[in-house]
């Protein structure tokens, strides 16, 4: 296991009054950082992102593409699976991808209400990256607990055996450390549990198998009705911007925050999701990101599915989600859009981070710039 390496994170200017020598050299140190990544943007021309994120990116290493007979690591790094029946549907549906499920060693484990201790779930994760005949890694299911596990991961393996990690919700806190400390692109998308219908396999099979640079847009509603109320979009603020495509669960991102397991968020395109999150409680991790100062570097903003994100018993005088969403996001002066079909629904876009993409926050879409795998 390699040491935590100290937080790749991000500048944040003090609420108050420096005091002391100490702070004032800090807040040299913060200004002179600042104005070296501006002068670098000008240099370079960085496609007009925010602090010149775009000219010192490195380029995502990509994982191998999948192809029929792969076989692949099925981990619980979270929640428990408490019917091997379940299971089985699982590995069914992998091998109706035409790929060969291959199980962890704990995923029928159980510790409260997680699938085994938090050393159990880290070894299969751990396990599945050193293995040599496992093409890509998928989560069965998320919950909760991945990131109990994130100081037991062995980056420096994980790094040298990059594969597709696909899975989202909980697993979030992967994609996120994985983003963080081992520099190769993940897929956001149904966990091997999902229904797996048309839209959710056509989108993950372009991207997986064939190496798609496919554009997001909600299909055309058909509901039987004038004025169509399903997968409707809502514009914040209009415009274009390109960067890398990072994002989640707004839960698990708001939790990591101030971890060394966050990526940088500068210059990027922020997709974010929930479920069974009140209004306020949204309100309260848009905030925290706020003022963490991920929400001000961001290129881009696009916030999917909110599923059942209303609170509970008469809400007369509160905000909506989209009053809340436009009152944290307008104000940023970057495009940003509501409704895009990702996050806890029956069929989700398969979102391939550390891409680069490019937001059209007038047409709703998300169009991705060069291939997740190679």
């Amino acid at each position: 296991m390699e040491p935590a390496p100290r937080h790749p994170g991000l500048v944040l200017s003090a609420s108050k009054r420096s005091r002391g020598a100490a702070d004032v050299a800090m807040n040299r140190r913060m200004h002179d950082r600042r104005t070296a990544l501006l002068a670098l943007a000008a240099a370079t021309g960085a496609l007009g992102l925010p602090g010149g994120a775009a000219a010192a990116r490195q380029p995502a290493v990509r994982p191998r593409r999948l192809r029929p007979g792969d076989t692949v690591g099925l981990i619980e790094p979270a929640g428990f699976t408490n019917d091997a029946f379940d299971l089985g549907l699982v590995k069914e549906a992998v091998t109706a991808m035409g790929l060969v499920p291959k199980p962890a060693r704990h995923l029928l484990a159980r510790y409260g209400y997680l699938a085994g201790d938090d050393k159990a779930r880290a070894a299969d994760v751990n396990a599945m990256f050193a293995d040599e005949s496992v093409r890509a890694v998928f989560a069965v299911r998320g919950g909760w607990g991945c990131a109990r596990i994130l100081p037991h991961l062995d980056y420096r393996a994980i790094r040298a055996n990059p594969k597709l990690l696909v899975g989202f919700s909980d697993i979030t806190a992967l994609h996120m450390a994985l983003a963080a400390r081992a520099g190769f692109t993940t897929v956001h998308g149904p966990n091997a549990a999902s229904g797996w219908g048309k839209l959710s396999w056509d989108s993950f099979r372009g991207l997986a198998f064939d190496a798609a640079t496919p554009l997001y847009r909600n299909p055309a509603a058909t509901e039987d009705r004038l004025v169509q109320r399903n997968a409707r979009i809502r514009t914040f603020r209009p415009g274009r911007a390109r960067g890398p495509l990072l994002g989640g669960n707004l839960t698990v991102i708001a939790a990591l925050t101030g971890t060394p397991y966050l990526p940088s968020f500068d210059g990027a395109i922020l997709f974010l999701e929930d479920i069974d999150e009140a209004e306020y409680r949204i309100d309260r991790m848009l905030t925290q990101l706020s003022l963490a100062g991920v929400l001000g570097r961001v290129a881009g903003v696009v916030f999917g599915q909110c599923t059942d994100c209303r609170a509970s018993g008469p809400s007369l005088g509160g905000f909506t989600l989209s009053q809340v969403l436009e009152q944290h996001l307008a104000p940023l002066g970057v495009p940003a859009f509501q409704g895009l079909l990702v996050g806890h629904i029956p069929d989700q876009f398969s979102m391939p981070l550390g891409t680069m993409a490019e937001i059209d926050a007038d047409a709703g879409t998300i169009r991705i710039l060069e291939p997740a795998v190679a």
